[in-house]
């Protein structure tokens, strides 16, 4: 009755553990990551700081006014501000030359659009991460799998020997062998359960999620990764159009020569005009003129600035090339890891793990029977054990190749 009652509240925990766990297909992790990831969250305000700037300059100056009046008169007393005392108010406009405010506005604009690339860069880059570990802990949940069938198998036929070594049929050593090679593949059990909580808590942060995540994978998702017609050069020239980051090396130098125009243009010196109304203190009451000053270019012409920007463009034309170069090679190194992994992959027969479940369902059936040996027996798990668990690997390590190109060409290749 015990045993019933153990069965029944495991049932129930393994069910309220199922609904508590988060059943993602790849699209739908994809979706849900776009939606909740807090750094793309946080991304999007660099944008918003971005363009306020890009407002901000696009301001007129505003004008100036300063008021004066006469705070005492000897024949008069203080504050002598009346029909005939003294009072004078001015006004001044600064007047931009040289077009500084467009210049300076151009700048602001190319800086949002780099900000934006940013942000779209972050998105691939964490887009990449994500779709790595989703897959690998589909994998990995599939070894975990494996390994628990054959624990649960192992432990029965532990307890089986544990009985026949009572009744003196068999020696020590056998059951102790066995015993050995359920904690071997207990601790190996474990070993994977670490990598796969690993995976869990980066899952999670990416998807800023507060359950468990189950990676749902099904032969579709593992199908559309083909290269088919993509060739290296095809591939290098769609990355030249869609590798956010390398729009950012080009806004670079794009800002780095709007800045040049600007330094050049802060070289002119402005002009502030004013008004001016006195009511008693120049040559005549109730004067009205009108005034006009500007900083005369003797001393400073802007010239380290202008040097320096002129030196920045070519700094970021160099580091705009360098990057090219980079991603071509990234592409380069891409496609022949492809074709390394298919190529292992499709060496592999098509229904080995298939045929390594029966064969080892087979196994124990001899092995209980005493058709073949411990050792024969053993052999044979730690063999299938290891080459189930690199199957799942070579699997894993395909789709993330795939995606590594997806990754540097910066578009979705396999859909």
């Amino acid at each position: 009755m015990r045993t019933y009652f153990t069965t029944i509240l495991l049932f129930l925990a393994a069910q309220l553990h199922a609904q508590d766990t988060l059943r993602l297909s790849i699209k739908q992790a994809d979706s849900l990551f776009l939606q909740n990831n807090l750094e793309i969250l946080a991304e999007k305000y660099q944008i918003d700081i971005a363009k306020s700037v890009e407002i901000q300059d696009k301001l007129w100056n505003n004008p100036t006014f300063g008021v004066e009046i006469s705070a005492y008169n000897p024949s008069r007393g203080f504050l002598d501000v009346g029909n005939n005392g003294q009072k004078a108010f001015t006004i001044q406009q600064l007047i931009t030359r040289a077009g500084k405010r467009n210049k300076q506005v151009a700048l602001d604009v190319e800086s949002t659009r780099k900000s934006e690339y940013q942000f779209f860069d972050l998105i691939r880059t964490l887009k990449f991460e994500l779709r790595q570990i989703f897959f690998e802990s589909y994998y990995l949940e599939q070894t975990i799998a494996l390994y628990d069938t054959q624990i649960a198998s192992l432990n029965t036929t532990v307890n089986a020997f544990d009985k026949e070594y009572d009744r003196k049929n068999i020696s020590l050593k056998e059951v102790v062998r066995l015993k050995a090679l359920l904690f071997q593949l207990t601790n190996d059990r474990a070993d994977i359960l670490f990598e796969l909580h690993d995976n869990q808590r980066d899952l999670r942060t990416l998807l800023n999620a507060d359950r468990p995540v189950k990676s749902i994978v099904d032969s579709a998702d593992v199908r559309r990764y083909q290269l088919n017609q993509y060739t290296a050069d095809a591939l290098k020239a769609k990355a030249m159009e869609s590798r956010s980051d390398l729009k950012v090396s080009q806004s670079e130098v794009k800002q780095a020569e709007l800045n040049y125009t600007l330094q050049k243009a802060l070289a002119v010196p402005d002009i502030q005009l004013g008004a001016v109304y006195d009511q008693a203190s120049n040559y005549v009451n109730n004067y009205v003129g009108v005034s006009a000053t500007i900083d005369l270019p003797v001393f400073n012409r802007n010239q380290g600035n202008i040097k320096a920007a002129k030196s920045n463009i070519s700094y970021f034309k160099t580091a705009e090339t360098a990057k090219v170069n980079s991603v071509n090679n990234e592409v380069d190194a891409a496609l022949q890891k492809v074709t390394v992994a298919e190529k292992a992959y499709q060496g592999v027969e098509g229904q080995f793990s298939d045929q390594f479940q029966l064969l080892s369902k087979g196994m124990y059936d001899n092995f209980q029977k005493r058709n073949i040996t411990l050792l024969e027996f053993i052999d044979f798990i730690e063999t299938y054990n290891e080459s189930i668990k690199e199957f799942n690997r070579l699997q894993a390590d395909r789709i993330k190749v795939y995606e590594e190109l997806n990754f540097v060409v910066g578009e979705e290749l396999f859909n």
